[in-house]
Parts: C-alpha cells; structure tokens; sequence
C-alpha cells in the first residue's frame, strides 16, 4: 500500500542578523560575474541574428 505524503507547515526561521547580511553580500557579489557572463552570450547571440540577417540595432539593412 503506497504512504500518504507528509505535510510540513514552517512557522519561523530564526537566522541572525549578521549572518542573513554577510548571505546578501556574498548573493549581491556572486552576480556580478553572473551578469557579465549573461551579458556576453546575449552580444554573441545579437553578433549573430546581425550576421545571419545584415542589420542589427544599429541600423537599417544596407
């Protein structure tokens, strides 16, 4: 016979200040590269669509 699932209710999660900043310092520095990245593959994605269809956002096909 299959087991009925569990159910969990949280109610309050205690974390210390200083610990949840030194979380949202590392979060806020860890998208920095995230971002460069990201920003590089949507430059070599828009390289293409130019390269593919002649023009880009700079210009009319010409």
């Amino acid at each position: 016979m299959a087991e009925q699932p569990s159910r969990t209710v949280l109610t309050d999660i205690d974390i210390p200040f200083g610990s949840l900043v030194l979380f949202f310092v590392k979060a806020s520095l860890a998208v920095i590269p995230a971002a460069i990245i990201v920003s590089f593959i949507l430059a070599f994605i828009g390289w293409l669509l130019r390269l593919i269809f002649g023009f880009g956002h700079m210009g009319w096909p010409g």
